[in-house]
């Protein structure tokens, strides 16, 4: 009787996880996400099948923290490489402070300066990271994230890990994929947002 008490328990804890509206706003993120690549005219994915194979973590909320923004000042722009062995011009924008697995943590947001001309991108922030999944759980060159400025609300901005999704250089070569910097790279395993791509 206890076992069954147990698994009903279960159950009961997975519909509620099921139907939680954060867990609805994750599902409807990634599906988004998906249907992406079928319309970009530059997608290495082309087809449904290819688009079936992309993985993603269960969405955690552990893994949705509410990180302290520090201004960065006077910041130089700089060349960030890219897999392909090019760079592309951005300019470090603002650190952000945060508790992840209960130590403290920090990542750098930048602006890239070519996006930075363009009306439609203007305030768009890059947040690219590496963390102890790379290779293993998901692709070794590290996973992004997009923000806007509005993001920024009171000194205070959430970063979504939930959200992280792989650079187009994950699945095919001849992309030009920024490099996370060294110094955002986390010494924890961020086992959220999307997994190693399993279509080969």
């Amino acid at each position: 009787m206890r076992h069954m008490f147990l698994f009903l328990g279960f159950l009961l804890s997975a519909a509620a996880f099921a139907q939680s509206p954060y867990t609805d706003s994750i599902v409807r993120h990634r599906a988004d996400y998906r249907a992406k690549f079928l319309s970009d005219p530059n997608s290495p994915l082309k087809t449904k099948k290819a688009v079936s194979k992309l993985r993603f973590f269960a969405p955690d909320t552990a893994f949705r923290v509410t990180a302290t923004v520090t201004r960065i000042t006077d910041a130089e722009p700089f060349e960030m490489p890219t897999f392909d062995g090019k760079s592309s011009a951005y300019v470090r924008y603002a650190t952000l402070s945060f508790t992840l697995d209960g130590q403290p943590r920090q990542l750098t947001i930048y602006r890239s300066l070519r996006l930075a001309q363009m009306p439609m991108y203007r305030d768009y922030l890059f947040l690219p990271f590496k963390d102890t999944t790379n290779g293993a759980e998901t692709y070794g060159g590290g996973r992004y994230l997009d923000l806007r400025l509005n993001d920024i609300r009171d000194g205070k901005l959430i970063i979504d890990f939930n959200k992280a999704y792989n650079p187009y250089c994950a699945y095919s070569g001849g992309y030009t994929c920024p490099i996370p910097p060294k110094e955002n790279h986390l010494t924890v395993a961020v086992r959220a947002g999307e997994a190693m791509y399993n279509g080969k």
